[in-house]
């Protein structure tokens, strides 16, 4: 009788280790760099205004240290485990960045296709000197003139997220 005991409570015992994750059973897989992750995010300002969100759609799927993501939000996802939530405050400088004086340009509205009206708010793809593309917002337009702001809409701005890992594959 005190040998079927014994016997019991060893058994219990290991199963309480392997549980607790003692002899690698029951390990929680948490994301690293290399993972390609599912996530559903809301993106939010410091003023509370949403600017983003996957909710009601496809979570998004990057691969964790490609670079797909703004530094932040990968440093965020790391090690989360899936069906975990999570709020994070990204500052600008891991964010869009700082806001840049020098990403503003006036142009001479003569140098505009005379068939393209500019409207504040409009974003316009801007051929560059090295052979690539940016996008731009015009921000002012005057009858001589159109402002451009070459920096990203939230460049400057702290993002809040909220965001639920998906999925690790």
């Amino acid at each position: 009788m005190l040998k079927n005991r014994l016997f019991i409570m060893v058994i219990f015992l290991v199963a309480v280790v392997m549980i607790l994750g003692g002899c690698g059973a029951g390990e929680v897989t948490r994301v690293k760099n290399g993972d390609v992750v599912s996530v559903h995010y809301t993106g939010k300002l410091d003023d509370g205004t949403e600017f983003d969100s996957s909710i009601g759609g496809e979570p998004l799927q990057f691969t964790v240290g490609a670079g797909q993501m703004i530094p932040g939000f990968e440093q965020a996802v790391r090690g989360m485990k899936t069906g975990e939530s999570k709020t994070v405050t990204i500052p600008s400088v891991e964010a869009y960045g700082p806001y840049q004086a020098g990403l503003v340009y006036v142009i001479d509205r003569a140098e505009f296709p005379a068939d393209l009206e500019p409207q504040v708010g409009q974003r316009l793809p801007v051929s560059l000197t090295d052979g690539g593309q940016a996008i731009v917002t015009v921000t002012e337009v005057s009858d001589s003139t159109v402002t451009l702001d070459a920096n990203h809409p939230l460049a400057g701005k702290d993002l809040t997220f909220e965001i639920q890992l998906v999925e690790i594959s």
